[in-house]
C-alpha cells in the first residue's frame, strides 16, 4: 500500500510569531510519529535548518512571507502562483497549511486541511491590518480558503465555536489539536542568569518584576495594560514590567511607537517599564524564572502560547478572560476584563499581595503545563489528515 503523502506549506517556518513555531514544533513531531505518512514540506524560500524525515520543495518566490508581510505589503499574484504551480505539480493526497495567514490557492482537487487558530482578524480588523486594502484582502483570501477546506484544524474548543459561529464552518468538519511549550522552558535550577535577567530590566533583589511576552499588535492590548499599572505601582513601588517582543516595526503591523510614547509621557512608568525587544528563548526562560506573573491582557486569543511557556517554568497566569486565555490557563492564574484598567490593577494587587495565593498558584502553574505537549498535537493533528483523506475518498 502506497504511504499517505501530505503536502504542508512551511512558508511560515522562518517565523518568530505563534504561527511559526506552530508550524516548526508541530511538524517536528508529526515526523518523529513515524506512522508511515510522507512529509514533503514547501518552502518559499531554501530553508536554514530543514527538519530532517521529511522531503522539500522549494517554489523560489521574488518575496519571503515574512517580508511580504511588512507594513501594508503583501504577496504579489506571480509569488503566489508560483506557490500554487508547485503544489499543483507535487499531487499530494492531501495538502496541510499550518495558518491560514499563509495560504495560497490550491490548483488542483486537493484535499485540503487548514488550521485556522482563531478569528482575531475577524473580530478586530481595525487592530490588525493598517488600511481597508488589507482587510479586504485578508476576507478574500479567507474565502478561497474556507472554499478549499475539507477539514479546518484549530488549537482550542474556544477558537472552533468562532470558526463554527463566524465562519460557518459545520462543527463535524472541524478537528481540534492543541499546542505545547518546547523543553527549554522549565524552571532553573541555576539562579545566576535568572539574576542577571532581572537586572538587566532594572528589576533589584526584593523587587517583583511583571512581564508580557508576544505580539505587539494592539489587540494584545499592551496600552490597557500601562493604563492601569500606575495605580500598581502606587501600591507597590517595589513593581518593575518587562515588555518583551520585538520592537523593530519590521514584522505585522503595530502600535509599538505608541506604546514608548505614553511610558516616556506617563511617570513613574518611565521608571518602572522597560521595552525589552526581541529576545531569545533561552533569555526568555531566564526572565520568566525571576518574575512573579506573566500579564496576558489581550483582547482576543486563540490559544496564547506564551502562557504555556509561562506555566512550563513555574510562572502563574493574569490574564484577560477573552478568548481561549480561560481555556488554556484554568486554575493557573487570575483573570479580567481586559478593557477595564482598574479591574487589571486590582487583580495584580491581589495576587502580589497574597503570599499564599502567589505559591498556590505557582504550583497549579506547573501542574497546568503538563496537560499541553507537541506530541499530544501531533496525535491530533495526523488524525485530522487521516480524516481529511478518508473525507475525500468517499466523495
Amino acid at each position: 500500500m502506497t504511504a499517505l503523502h501530505v503536502g504542508v506549506d512551511a512558508t511560515t517556518w522562518a517565523n518568530d510569531r505563534g504561527f511559526g513555531r506552530f508550524t516548526r514544533e508541530l511538524m517536528k513531531a508529526l515526523i518523529a510519529r513515524r506512522s508511515g505518512i510522507r512529509y514533503t514540506l514547501v518552502f518559499d524560500r531554501p530553508p536554514a535548518h530543514p527538519p530532517a524525515g521529511a522531503d522539500i520543495l522549494t517554489a523560489a518566490t521574488a518575496r519571503s512571507l515574512n517580508e511580504s508581510a511588512v507594513g501594508e505589503k503583501s504577496r504579489s499574484l506571480l509569488d503566489l502562483w508560483r506557490l500554487a504551480e508547485t503544489v499543483r505539480k507535487a499531487r499530494f493526497d492531501v495538502f496541510f497549511f499550518p495558518a491560514v495567514y499563509s495560504y495560497y490557492p490550491v490548483l488542483s482537487k486537493t484535499p485540503c486541511v487548514i488550521c485556522y487558530h482563531d478569528c482575531t482578524a475577524e473580530r478586530f480588523p481595525e487592530y490588525l491590518f493598517p488600511s481597508k486594502l488589507n482587510q479586504h484582502l485578508w476576507r478574500l483570501k479567507t474565502w478561497l480558503a474556507l472554499r478549499q477546506t475539507k477539514r479546518a484544524m484549530t488549537v482550542t474548543e474556544t477558537s472552533a465555536r468562532d470558526i463554527e459561529s463566524i465562519l460557518r464552518v459545520p462543527r463535524s468538519r472541524i478537528d481540534v489539536v492543541s499546542e505545547g511549550a518546547d523543553p527549554v522552558y522549565r524552571v532553573l535550577a541555576d539562579g545566576a542568569p535568572v539574576v542577571a535577567a532581572r537586572n538587566r530590566y532594572g528589576a533589584q533583589e526584593g523587587d517583583d518584576l511583571l512581564v508580557t511576552l508576544g505580539g505587539m499588535n494592539a489587540h494584545k492590548n499592551i496600552l490597557g495594560l500601562l493604563h492601569a499599572m500606575p495605580a500598581v505601582i502606587a501600591r507597590r513601588p517595589n513593581v518593575r514590567l518587562a515588555i518583551v517582543g520585538d520592537t523593530s516595526g519590521k514584522g505585522f503591523w503595530d502600535n509599538v511607537p505608541e506604546l514608548m510614547e505614553f511610558v516616556r509621557t506617563h511617570p513613574p512608568l518611565d521608571q518602572h517599564v522597560r521595552f525589552t525587544g526581541y529576545l531569545s528563548d533561552e533569555d526568555v526562560v531566564a526572565l520568566l524564572n525571576g518574575s512573579s506573573a506573566l500579564l496576558f491582557p489581550s483582547l482576543w486569543e486563540g490559544f496564547g502560547l506564551p502562557a504555556v511557556e509561562a506555566m512550563q517554568c513555574g510562572v502563574p497566569v493574569l490574564a484577560s478572560n477573552a478568548g481561549a486565555l480561560p481555556e488554556v490557563v484554568g486554575d493557573a492564574g487570575l483573570f479580567y476584563e481586559p478593557r477595564k484598567p482598574e479591574e487589571i490593577s486590582a487583580r495584580i494587587l491581589l495576587f502580589l499581595e497574597d503570599q499564599s495565593l502567589r505559591a498556590r498558584l505557582r504550583q497549579a502553574a506547573l501542574a497546568r503545563a503538563r496537560r499541553f505537549s507537541w506530541g499530544r498535537a501531533a496525535e491530533l493533528a495526523e488524525a485530522s489528515l487521516l480524516r481529511c483523506h478518508q473525507d475525500a475518498l468517499q466523495k
